[in-house]
């Protein structure tokens, strides 16, 4: 683990900071009729899933949402390899998150032999030419990928299979990629050859200290959409009126959830 961790009370106070600095990106999306993609990439358990958790946490489920679709179905197979891809695309007022994306052909698919050679071939060809029309119709593209040494990817591994928490994070191709970590390489270096384009650039989140990743990629997230405070209507919480009479009826035994807090054993 690095030496220089982010102490955790410096992590905390920032991050809500960014959070609330999130709401009110969410709100100008909303009212602007934007449309926002933030694609998250990067190796096995370096740190995509807790940054997307801490950029979702105090958002609105009804406006941003976590994409992370499963393996293609068979039917999806025989489609154009974007096509499923399209379908979670956000309308206007909404956010997609996406916890892995098309990208999934230019690294495990290509590593693990998944699609071939000439499938791959024309995902480098065509995913620019994908992102650069989805930014000229209007909407803002971010990509981030997160980066961590084969060492501490390792470490967090050995981490996720002790935690009986965390342990449905790890699978056998997660684990596969330790002794892939070389062709992992190589297949993210040509990835980007062909699409770091200037319409959808790359941005690299360093990833050895998960606090400080977050707190890296949100601000570079927020600086990187031109959004402004929208002006809230006021509520007010109205005056409740006076009982009419009503009176609640018993509640049934065994409509109640038990308390297993030890809460009606006290004196």
């Amino acid at each position: 683990m690095t030496a220089d961790r982010m102490p955790r009370k410096q992590y905390e106070k920032q991050l809500l900071e960014l959070q609330a600095e999130l709401v009110k990106m969410q709100e100008w999306v909303k009212a602007e009729g934007q449309r926002l993609v933030v694609v998250f990439e990067g190796r096995d358990a370096a740190g995509k899933g807790g940054t997307i958790k801490r950029v979702a946490e105090y958002l609105n489920p009804r406006v941003a949402g976590i994409v992370a679709l499963p393996a293609p179905t068979e039917r999806e197979r025989t489609q154009w390899y974007f096509q499923r891809y399209v379908e979670h695309l956000p309308a206007a007022g909404h956010i997609a998150l996406f916890d892995r994306s098309w990208y999934n052909r230019a690294g495990v698919e290509r590593v693990m032999g998944f699609c071939t050679p000439d499938e791959y071939t024309r995902f480098l060809h065509q995913c620019p030419i994908f992102e650069r029309l989805l930014v000229e119709d209007g909407i803002l593209l971010r990509k981030y990928w997160f980066s961590v040494s084969d060492k501490e990817q390792e470490r967090r591994f050995r981490d996720r299979l002790e935690d009986p928490l965390r342990r449905w994070k790890l699978s056998e191709m997660d684990l596969e990629s330790i002794t892939r970590w070389e062709e992992y390489s190589r297949a993210k270096d040509e990835m980007m050859v062909h699409t770091h384009i200037a319409e959808a650039p790359w941005h690299e989140v360093e990833s050895e200290d998960k606090r400080r990743a977050r707190i890296n990629m949100i601000s570079h997230l927020l600086s990187s959409v031109p959004y402004q405070d929208v002006k809230q209507s006021e509520l007010k919480i109205p005056v409740r009126p006076e009982s009419t009479g009503y009176r609640r009826p018993a509640r049934h035994v065994d409509m109640r959830v038990p308390d297993v807090t030890g809460a009606d054993k006290r004196g």
